[in-house]
């Protein structure tokens, strides 16, 4: 199918070999080689479509992203079109990290504009949650291992994403690695911009306390990391892991599964809503994360350890021949019935001597005097 991009069309559904839409007659292929197959999202200002790359031979899929702003006011339509071409000025670079879409293509038609990005194929982390349930530990150790290097990369950069979120973040089918996308909230972290209070950006539930406030820095993205991790533990939107009255995160009260104290404190100090008090830095995360890993490392690869025994507790030490026939003896006696001898015994009258030959049991106890003789005493075979 070909999708129209006309906003206004009242039906924009086409066969896949027109060109020009049936019903307005706009141009279905951008570029004369992106089209539109559906819309797979809309917000504020614009709209999102899974897309077919004509003009390769493997048609590879691709994504539309239409700048088409619904919010009234001058000032904050230009706002929005500096953020769609910021966007694209963040992909052309970011996108050299294999967990960050590939910007494909950044232009104008129709007065309109639009930019191509790589297709990421998979499903993003809410859709993961409502599929799987809740995460557990090693999960949430796993995405972070993934994300904190491409937050690394893009503070390198001088770009704070600011929308860090189960929905931004997708598990890639090919090679399940985490992918962040959706870079249309991102901001250039210059001196000047840090010291300057701009527009709050974000999901409410995600953002630090001082983005709010139009001050986002390197932490405010470790902070939306760690809000995104306590959603995923929990099934619990963050602000209702957070007690107001006394100004304390409770996450740990709604996990499904328990969490180390290591990496509890790890995503308590991310979450701190003061920003010193926070990671300032994804590497110093990193850093925390691999000493859990290598405490974890040391205790399943621990080798046994032999325990000599205490003083209270002596080695037993072998027993000698003439204590090994006492002991076969009184258990010849239990297994035959027989009483236990006296040290005088006294023959009954007119009582016959019994056989001289080796009863079973006999032949059995020897059997294990000697074995146990081979297996104890190497002098004596």
């Amino acid at each position: 199918m070909s999708y129209c991009l006309n906003p206004r069309c009242p039906k924009p559904e086409n066969s896949d070999d027109t060109k020009f839409c049936l019903t307005c007659g706009s141009k279905l292929l951008l570029k004369e080689r992106y089209r539109a197959v559906k819309p797979i999202g809309q917000g504020g200002f614009g709209r999102t479509f899974l897309a077919v790359d004509e003009d390769k031979p493997s048609k590879p899929r691709c994504v539309i992203k239409q700048f088409y702003p619904q919010a009234q006011g001058t000032n904050t339509v230009q706002k929005a079109a500096e953020l769609f071409t910021q966007e694209a000025v963040q992909l052309d670079e970011l996108g050299q990290h294999p967990q960050i879409p590939d910007l494909l293509a950044y232009f104008t038609q129709e007065d309109r504009q639009y930019l191509v990005q790589e297709f990421i194929d998979g499903k993003n982390l809410a859709q993961e949650l409502v599929e799987q349930g809740a995460f557990n530990e090693v999960q949430i150790r796993q995405l972070l291992n993934d994300l904190l290097p491409v937050l690394q990369f893009c503070h390198a950069r001088q770009v704070i994403h600011r929308d860090i979120k189960p929905e931004n973040i997708i598990l890639r089918a090919s090679d399940r690695k985490l992918v962040l996308v959706d870079f249309g909230a991102s901001k250039s972290a210059t001196s000047t911009s840090l010291n300057r209070t701009g527009t709050s950006i974000g999901t409410p539930e995600y953002v630090a306390p001082e983005q709010i406030r139009g001050r986002a820095i390197f932490a405010s993205d470790i902070y939306s990391l760690g809000a995104t991790c306590i959603r995923l533990l929990t099934e619990r939107s963050p602000f209702d892991s957070y007690d107001t009255n006394n100004d304390t995160w409770i996450w740990q009260q709604y996990l499904k599964t328990p969490v180390s104290n290591e990496l509890n404190q790890i995503l308590k100090k991310m979450l701190e809503s003061i920003p010193v008090r926070r990671y300032q830095t994804a590497d110093e995360v990193i850093k925390d994360l691999e000493k859990l890993t290598l405490a974890a490392t040391q205790i399943t690869s621990a080798k046994p350890v032999t325990i000599s025994p205490s003083p209270s507790q002596p080695a037993v030490t072998p027993k000698s021949n003439s204590q090994i026939d006492r002991e076969l003896e009184e258990m010849k006696t239990l297994f035959s019935g027989a009483k236990k001898p006296k040290n005088n015994p006294v023959t009954p009258p007119n009582t016959n001597p019994q056989p001289t030959t080796k009863s079973i049991i006999d032949d059995e106890l020897e059997e294990l005097k000697n074995k146990y003789l081979g297996n104890n005493n190497s002098q004596n075979p």
